[in-house]
């Protein structure tokens, strides 16, 4: 199925479920898209990061431990009972100083906290206006930052990468890698 990055109605997440919650969160998918690997030459200790649509927590408690003790990430998510499933796991980790949880609206991400690194995960191809959310993302990052976009291969054809790529561009942001990501198509992109 292939989708373009145009406005979209309400209602066309991948709703949580416990099948959604196995499928995200599981070993497999971890070997395949290890958040470490995928992340490590981009987050540091000390920053302040947003994992945009971070469902169960999959990339959100790697990167609170790649921030960490002086870092902060922001967990953002449309859906509660995928914040409070990650939030859960994150008990358990001792990493929840590091994490805040905000549940933003499927119109607004609602943040204005300054960060220096954004993540949104195979979740772009979901969202209802992207220009909004684009807008949104670079008006908070701190100049230099860094915006990583990751969109799955399966949901999302190259041809609908590259518009969201545009949009993206046109909201002020600068493609500056490409970097390959297992079953993906990535892009990371910077703010002047």
């Amino acid at each position: 199925m292939e989708t373009t990055p145009q406005k979209k109605p309400a209602g066309e997440l991948c709703r949580y479920s416990p099948l959604h919650v196995l499928m995200l969160d599981n070993g497999l998918r971890r070997f395949f898209q290890d958040p470490r690997k995928i992340l490590s030459g981009y987050i540091r200790p000390g920053m302040t990061v947003i994992d945009i649509g971070c469902g169960t927590g999959t990339f959100t408690l790697p990167v609170a431990e790649m921030v960490g003790e002086k870092g902060t990430v922001i967990a953002a998510d449309v859906q509660r009972e995928m914040l409070e499933h990650a939030r859960k796991k994150s008990e358990r980790s001792g990493l929840g100083s590091r994490l805040l949880w905000h549940n933003n609206s499927p119109d607004n991400l609602g943040v204005d906290r300054p960060v220096d690194f954004a993540l949104s995960f195979n979740m772009v191809h979901e969202v209802q206006d992207p220009e909004q959310l684009f807008r949104e993302v670079f008006q908070i990052l701190r100049p230099g930052g860094k915006y990583f976009v990751i969109e799955p291969v399966f949901h999302v054809s190259e041809r609908a990468f590259r518009q969201t790529l545009a949009i993206a561009t046109s909201a002020g942001f600068r493609i500056q890698e490409r970097p390959a990501v297992s079953l993906s198509r990535a892009a990371l992109l910077g703010k002047a």
